[in-house]
C-alpha cells in the first residue's frame, strides 16, 4: 500500500487500534444475559448477537438493536438515566459502568500491528483521526499510551453533541476529515464492523479497510471494504 496517496487515515479504535473489543464483548454479554435472566427469557445473549446487533454501533442504538431482535420494549428514557433503570439510556449505562470495572483493572495494550502503523504514519506526517461510537475512547487511548498521535478525536460525546448521526452514517468520519482539513477522496477509514466499513463506503472515502477481528471477511467486503487485513501491520 502506498500512503503517500493519502493524506490522512481515519481509525475505529475498539478491535482497531485497541483489543478493547474483547472487554465491551464482556460488559455487553454480561449486562443482557442478567437482564434477561431477571426477566424469565430463556434465549441467551451470545457472541453471534454482539456481530449481528451491536458491534460498531453507538451504544444506546446497539441496546435499541438486540432488544428489538428479541420483541422486547423498553421505555427509550435519557442518557442521564440511571444504571439501575429498565430503560434504554438506563442498560446502555449499566454496560457502560462494567465496561469502566474491567479497564480499570486490567488496562489495555494497544495491538503491536496496529502500533507500528500509528507510528510510520506519525513519522512520514499522515494526519490521524481516531472516529469511535464509543464514549471512553479519550480514557482508552490514555491507557494504551497513544493519546498524543491523535489530535482529533471523534467519539459518542463529540458525535451527541454535535448530533452526529452514528455509523452506519458517515457522518462522524466525514467530521473527522473536516476538523483535518482533508478531503473524504484523500482519506482512508480503518474499521473491524460492518457498520463502520459501510459508514466509510457511503462517504465516498478514498479507501476503507476491514480490519477482521472477527466479523468475517466476507462481510467486511459485503459492507464496504475495499481491502481486508487482519492485522495493520499488513499495510506497512
Amino acid at each position: 500500500m502506498d500512503w503517500s496517496d493519502y493524506d490522512a487515515a481515519l481509525f475505529d479504535l475498539d478491535g482497531v487500534i485497541t483489543p478493547t473489543a474483547e472487554v465491551h464483548m464482556r460488559a455487553w454479554n454480561q449486562m443482557f444475559n442478567d437482564f434477561l435472566t431477571a426477566r424469565g427469557v430463556e434465549e441467551p445473549y451470545t457472541d453471534d448477537d454482539y456481530y449481528r446487533y451491536v458491534d460498531g454501533k453507538p451504544r444506546y442504538d446497539g441496546v435499541r438493536s438486540f432488544l428489538a431482535s428479541r420483541d422486547i420494549e423498553l421505555p427509550e428514557g435519557t442518557p442521564d438515566d440511571a444504571p439501575e433503570e429498565e430503560t434504554v439510556g438506563g442498560l446502555g449505562n449499566r454496560k457502560n459502568v462494567a465496561f469502566e470495572q474491567v479497564l480499570d483493572r486490567d488496562g489495555v495494550v494497544a495491538y503491536p500491528g496496529s502500533v507500528a502503523l500509528v507510528e510510520q504514519l506519525a513519522a512520514a506526517g499522515t494526519q490521524m483521526a481516531i472516529v469511535s461510537s464509543s464514549r471512553n475512547a479519550p480514557k482508552v487511548l490514555r491507557a494504551a499510551g497513544l493519546i498524543d498521535h491523535f489530535p482529533v478525536i471523534v467519539d459518542g460525546v463529540v458525535a451527541g453533541d454535535r448530533q452526529l448521526a452514528g455509523k452506519p452514517a458517515p457522518d462522524t468520519f466525514l467530521f473527522a476529515a473536516q476538523q483535518l482539513d482533508v478531503e473524504p477522496s484523500r482519506a482512508v477509514v480503518l474499521e473491524d464492523a460492518t457498520s463502520g466499513v459501510a459508514a466509510g463506503h457511503a462517504g465516498r472515502f478514498g479507501l476503507v479497510v476491514g480490519v477482521d477481528r472477527g466479523a468475517g471477511a466476507d462481510a467486511l467486503r459485503e459492507h464496504g471494504a475495499d481491502e481486508v487485513v487482519s492485522d495493520l501491520r499488513d499495510l506497512l
